[in-house]
């Protein structure tokens, strides 16, 4: 069974870079089929899809983050990540890794709060 585990800084200043690593264990992020997204909640608010790298190294991303976002993937190291650049407060949340594949099931990581203040 997959497992996944958030890691990054909780508190980021505003304007500058949000930068999170998700490592993956019990399965390959390079598993066909496989697909590994970033999603958030924000306080009072519903999940966030923000944006995905699959397996072939193909990558999404939600049309109102574009402009902001990176996922990339470290194989060697079985993570992948998230950069989220000029952070506003608007981008406080609790940030999730998800994914998985057919192989390996699915799973979310349990989440790391960043807070973005000066």
């Amino acid at each position: 069974q997959v497992r996944l585990q958030e890691s990054g800084p909780g508190l980021v200043k505003p304007s500058q870079m949000l930068s999170l690593t998700c490592t993956v264990s019990g399965g390959s992020i390079t598993s066909t089929y496989s697909f590994w997204n970033w999603v958030r909640q924000a306080p009072g608010k519903g999940l966030e899809w923000m944006g995905a790298i699959y397996f072939n190294g193909s990558t999404y991303y939600s049309p109102p983050l574009e402009r902001r976002i990176s996922v990339s993937r470290e194989m060697s190291k079985g993570q992948f990540s998230l950069r989220l650049t000029s952070v506003t407060p608007e981008d406080t949340a609790v940030y999730y890794c998800v994914g998985g594949s057919p192989e390996w099931g699915y799973d979310w990581g349990q989440g790391t709060q960043v807070t973005v203040s000066s």
